[in-house]
């Protein structure tokens, strides 16, 4: 079968590799649509710790069940489904606190391990998410999750004002996580496009901090007091520290990025504001089931917020023209059928 391999940074080709057999708990599934994200770009440019050449990429992904399965009478074959990228050990602390998310020893699909840019994968059936969506929005599912996730860290509720740094695919998340908790919801980036696409996400507000001075502004937005909550979706040393400076007393911060250096802060804001400073990674069942909704309920610009897609034969290509001009991309899937 035909495979996209990340062989050494900057090498990515299409190859023939051996067809996959599923394993007693797994399903065969055949690739439909796969989404690519900043950990894809971040392994082709040979800058992800955590990848090893060579490596199939890809963790967002629509699928359809190839063989109908006895122990999942839901999974019949023709079903489209998504899926969860991740592992669990189930014993490590996260694990035996129920936040599996955050495991220890997780090996996520196209990271750790090969991933799903392939015509055929195998997964197991616990992973799998079965909706009433298009293939298209199934492959939006996962990376939306992310966000989701971050909102629930940050405790958003109705009567919160949430600033997010950052509207790429990872923030857009954010933005579409706070608004269907219908929060006011203010979306923070340089980018006029991107910002046009948050308001059609839930956001309320804007700023574009290129033209807008971003505490004056938020200030103004929420009558002097600072946001409720501020979620950091970029991963720059100076939006690390302007979530802490701009929050409300008392207010909640969560990290998504990864800062690429070290962040000095000014530590006594974490114990005069008393904040609660937390950390989002992947996501759970219950954000998944919560995007899942969203998107049935056609609650995100989903032609909008993919600008590419292209075939399998066309990704490392693809791949060569994002690393060399970012700003020129938002959301990238690559048809695989």
């Amino acid at each position: 079968m035909k495979a996209v391999i990340l062989q050494k940074p900057g090498e990515a080709g299409v190859e023939s590799v051996q067809d996959t057999t599923p394993a007693s708990d797994e399903v065969l599934l055949k690739v439909r649509r796969v989404g690519l994200c900043g950990s894809d770009l971040n392994s082709f440019r040979g800058k992800n710790p955590m990848v090893t050449f060579p490596r199939i990429p890809g963790h967002e992904v629509a699928a359809t069940v190839v063989e109908s399965s006895k122990a999942h009478p839901h999974l019949t074959a023709g079903v489209n489904v998504t899926l969860s990228p991740y592992t669990q050990c189930g014993k490590c602390p996260s694990c035996l606190r129920g936040r599996p998310n955050a495991c220890q020893f997780n090996e996520t699909l196209g990271v750790q391990r090969d991933g799903a840019l392939a015509e055929y994968i195998a997964v197991p059936a616990g992973k799998l998410y079965t909706a009433n969506l298009t293939l298209k929005e199934l492959c939006l599912v996962e990376p939306l999750t992310v966000g989701f996730h971050a909102v629930a860290r940050g405790r958003v509720t109705a009567e919160d004002t949430v600033a997010i740094f950052g509207c790429g695919g990872v923030g857009l998340g954010v933005v579409a996580a706070s608004g269907f908790r219908r929060a006011r919801t203010i979306a923070i980036d340089v980018d006029d496009t991107k910002l046009a696409i948050a308001l059609k996400s839930g956001a309320t507000d804007t700023i574009n901090t290129t033209r807008e001075p971003l505490h004056e502004k938020l200030q103004e937005l929420t009558d002097g007091r600072g946001p409720d909550v501020v979620i950091e979706a970029i991963g720059l040393p100076q939006t690390f520290r302007a979530a802490v400076e701009e929050v409300a007393f008392t207010g909640r911060v969560v990290y998504i990025g990864y800062a690429k250096e070290p962040v000095a802060y000014e530590t006594r804001l974490f114990v005069q504001k008393e904040l609660d400073v937390l950390g989002s990674r992947n996501a759970l069942p219950e954000n998944f089931r919560e995007v899942i909704q969203m998107l049935e309920e056609r609650r995100f610009p989903v032609e909008e917020a993919v600008s590419h897609m292209v075939p399998i034969d066309e990704a490392p290509a693809i791949l060569k023209s994002w690393s060399e001009n970012p700003a020129a991309f938002s959301k990238i899937m690559i048809s695989v059928d």
